[in-house]
């Protein structure tokens, strides 16, 4: 996984020069202004470009190119009386800094046939575009209005904004975004457009959107104002919250913080630390719950040490090994310490041990609560890491195993969940449970 935000800090050397002056954008509490208002200092030009190419490019190459976009930029790009103003044409503008988890606020102001957009991590889009009849662009939904997520798959929900929320022409509009993950939500006008839709990673539909980037803002055919431009990164445990709270009804705690009941198995190898269960240092074994569950849901929080191993036993049967003899083992380890650099796709984190390979690239640094939600119904199992479906798939439908091990149980039907630990300090909290209603 490139990761973005190194190329970025490349990028302030090319700082765009003031042209006039004014006094606004005054962003709100714990806001950062993007825009100054005065200026285009923290801002480089890019056109439609898959910003991987551009990391990949030798320096100078790089630079070069830098430049004349930076020179057609300042053509088409100019500040005037607190707005950041574009004429329709020329690279996007392009923030030197990358965001990852952020809530961003931004006013725009466009004409009759206009077509523009905001790119979130480098990658289009929240949709900006002329929603009448006159404006010629019926028959790509331009008549549901602006802010749905344009390039995401056709007839996918989000895509189209849910209401139409767009002020006539002349009028500033109003944007508030909040990206978790790759969860995006969408306000316009104050009107809830798009709620926690997925946002596609369109220059590579294999893999989920990048965990940073830069805010881009797209020029397509038409003048576009833009002003009160302000940025507020999202926390991590904020970032947990807004994850976990959606759709908590039905989850029941599986651990009270204290002690381990409800619990069975090596349950010696195991302590509880500051309302978390953890593995022993040096130890190993699975702890499960005494229930049994067949399809459900698991929320949880982990903390990984450096090199941290352990793993999600999933219908585990009470004994023998998670990953033969249960459904599967689900692993839960430091990606990308050295120590694994030559391990097998699926023994990554969120992998099912040996069978299927998650992605990888969205843990949080090491030594921070992440957040995941497991769903087990039927044969297919999804991770959710940090906002991100880091896997999906049907263990029914693997043929192809990791040391051709025979997977005895990846049928089971039933079973415990648990941890399985492998001699490391790994950390889990905040465990819930929902059962989901089994197919007739």
């Amino acid at each position: 996984m490139i990761r973005l935000i190194l190329l970025f800090a490349i990028f302030t050397n090319f700082a765009l020069s003031a042209q006039t002056f004014a006094a606004d954008n005054v962003p709100p509490a714990g806001f950062t202004a993007v825009f100054n208002g005065s200026s285009l200092a923290g801002w480089h030009g890019v056109p439609h470009y898959d910003l991987r190419k551009l990391a990949e490019m030798p320096g100078d190459e790089r630079e070069a190119q830098l430049a004349e976009w930076l020179e057609e930029t300042n053509a088409h790009w100019r500040v005037e009386d607190g707005e950041l103003i574009n004429d329709g044409k020329g690279p996007y503008l392009t923030t030197d800094r990358a965001f990852s988890d952020i809530e961003l606020l931004i006013d725009y102001k466009t004409v009759p046939k206009a077509d523009s957009g905001i790119y979130l991590r480098g990658t289009p889009q929240v949709q900006i575009w002329d929603s009448t009849e006159e404006g010629g662009k019926w028959e790509r939904g331009a008549d549901k209005g602006s802010g749905g997520l344009h390039n995401n798959a056709p007839d996918t929900v989000g895509r189209l904004p849910s209401q139409l929320a767009d002020k006539p022409f002349g009028e500033w509009n109003h944007f508030r975004i909040l990206q978790v993950g790759d969860r995006t939500s969408v306000w316009l006008n104050e009107k809830l457009v798009v709620e926690h839709i997925p946002m596609a990673n369109y220059w590579d539909r294999s893999q989920l959107l990048w965990p940073s980037g830069p805010i881009q803002l797209q020029t397509h055919g038409g003048e576009i104002r833009w002003r009160n431009i302000f940025a507020r990164d999202i926390p991590a445990d904020e970032a947990t919250a807004i994850l976990r709270d959606r759709d908590s009804e039905g989850f029941e705690s599986v651990f009270n913080g204290q002690d381990f009941t409800g619990w069975a198995g090596d349950v010696e190898n195991y302590e509880i630390k500051d309302g978390a269960i953890a593995c022993k240092d040096g130890k190993g074994g699975t702890l499960f719950t005494e229930a049994e569950y067949s399809d459900f849901v698991v929320r949880l929080e982990f903390k990984l040490p450096p090199a941290g191993n352990n793993g999600l036993a999933i219908r585990y049967p009470g004994t023998g090994r998670p990953h033969l003899d249960g459904m599967c083992e689900l692993q839960v380890i430091d990606s990308e310490h050295p120590k694994y650099a030559a391990l097998d796709a699926r023994q990554y984190h969120g992998s099912a041990y040996g069978m299927a390979a998650a992605h990888r690239g969205y843990l949080r640094p090491t030594g921070e609560w992440n957040y995941q939600e497991v769903t087990v119904h039927g044969s297919k199992i999804v991770v959710a890491l940090n906002g991100y479906t880091i896997l999906d798939t049907d263990l029914s439908e693997i043929t192809d195993f990791k040391d051709d091990a025979e997977h005895a149980g990846k049928d089971l039907k039933s079973g415990h969940f648990g941890f399985a630990g492998h001699n490391d300090p790994v950390a889990f909290r905040n465990i819930s449970i929902k059962r989901l209603a089994e197919d007739n």
